[in-house]
């Protein structure tokens, strides 16, 4: 496998499967192609929507700077609608 960034998500494949192979219980367990291709782009698309209402959350407070705080605050809903 190429240990290279993936042009449309920004992450390395290699590092999106090493992720993926910390929860699986059976070391043998791998991922396919199709699979890891489509994990990194949920990846992407959670970590552009993280952003984003990290940065309406800053608006909301009239701030011009995310901080990890804005993001801590719109996570419980993030993580419930992914």
């Amino acid at each position: 496998m190429e240990n290279r960034v993936d042009r449309r998500s920004g992450f390395k494949k290699e590092t999106v499967n090493k992720v993926l192979q910390l929860h699986f219980k059976d070391d043998k367990t791998r991922v396919n192609g199709d699979a890891l291709l489509l994990m990194t782009e949920m990846l992407k698309v959670f970590v552009r929507e993280a952003a984003a209402r990290g940065a309406r959350q800053a608006q909301m407070e009239d701030l011009t700077k995310v901080d990890v705080e804005h993001v801590e605050k719109i996570l419980p809903q993030l993580l419930l609608d992914f």
